[in-house]
């Protein structure tokens, strides 16, 4: 699989020296979740805030459409307070955005059916549903060759693009942010994980598939004070150590969905939990 060096521009969000980051975990399209925290959020934010989306926004839950519409407003309505800019608001690439991507690429893979099935299990099913699109459909197009499974995934593309800024919002998904690493504690915030044995322009897929022991790590990863994620695949809810910090309530599993600020010093100085 082909990654992109983090060190492109277009892969990594470099936040500057903001007051407070506000970390949103992963939404899975529960979207009434998703309504409570932003009506809370908007009371609380200030100009010099920053507003990390730490991925997943879609799988699991059936509002994925309704989801990233709510995410859009969202941000005019942010963007309409003085004082906040474009660059304020930074969405995050999560593992259900990953997918998303692949499934795209899926009339070229070796095994697309096997590869589809693991898809559906994991969050694409419901995805899928949520645009009213018919997932055995997709099962019959990878039985049938590359120009079937081509003419369904372009049948797919066709329903995510009927929400308004769907590509444009697609496009500017970022796989990691990060603090000015010249302050004293610079934060990254990363999907779901990173690997420890790995620098920052070397992750590739770790930034969604390197969940494990994430809950472990005692030992900051340098040069950065705090790693802080939005996706817990064990649903063990929210946690902060001294080094890392894990903002997922469990939403789409029956769960909470978690917003946490964090200040200049990488401190948990606010939660919301809905």
């Amino acid at each position: 699989m082909c990654i992109t060096n983090l060190s492109d521009s277009t892969s990594l969000s470099i936040l500057g020296s903001p007051d407070r980051v506000w970390v949103i975990g992963s939404i899975h399209a529960d979207i009434d979740k998703l309504f409570a925290v932003h009506d809370d959020l908007l009371t609380k934010i200030q100009k010099g805030d920053k507003i990390v989306y730490t991925g997943n926004y879609i799988g699991y839950g059936f509002a994925p459409k309704e989801t990233i519409e709510e995410l859009l407003t969202f941000r005019r309505l942010v963007l309409s307070i003085p004082g906040f800019l474009p660059e304020d608001i930074i969405y995050l690439r999560g593992s259900q955005e990953e997918m998303l991507n692949k499934l795209f690429e899926l009339p070229f893979a070796s095994d697309p059916e096997t590869i589809y099935l693991w898809m559906l299990g994991n969050g694409l099913s419901s995805t899928l549903d949520g645009f009213d699109l018919d997932r055995h459909d997709g099962l019959y197009a990878a039985r049938s060759g590359v120009m079937g499974m081509c003419r369904w995934t372009g049948k797919v593309r066709e329903a995510l693009r009927s929400i308004a800024g769907y590509d444009k919002f697609m496009a500017h998904l970022k796989r990691a942010a990060h603090t000015d690493q010249n302050i004293e504690t610079p934060m990254l915030f990363v999907n779901a994980g990173i690997d420890l044995n790995k620098s920052l322009s070397s992750q590739g897929d770790s930034f969604w598939w390197a969940k494990k022991n994430f809950r472990d790590i005692h030992k900051a990863y340098d040069p950065f004070s705090r790693v802080v994620r939005g996706y817990d695949p064990d649903h063990k809810g929210v946690y902060v150590n001294g080094v890392t910090a894990t903002i997922d309530g469990g939403c789409g599993f029956g769960g909470t969905l978690a917003c946490a600020a964090f200040d200049h010093g990488s401190e948990l100085v606010d939660l919301i939990e809905v």
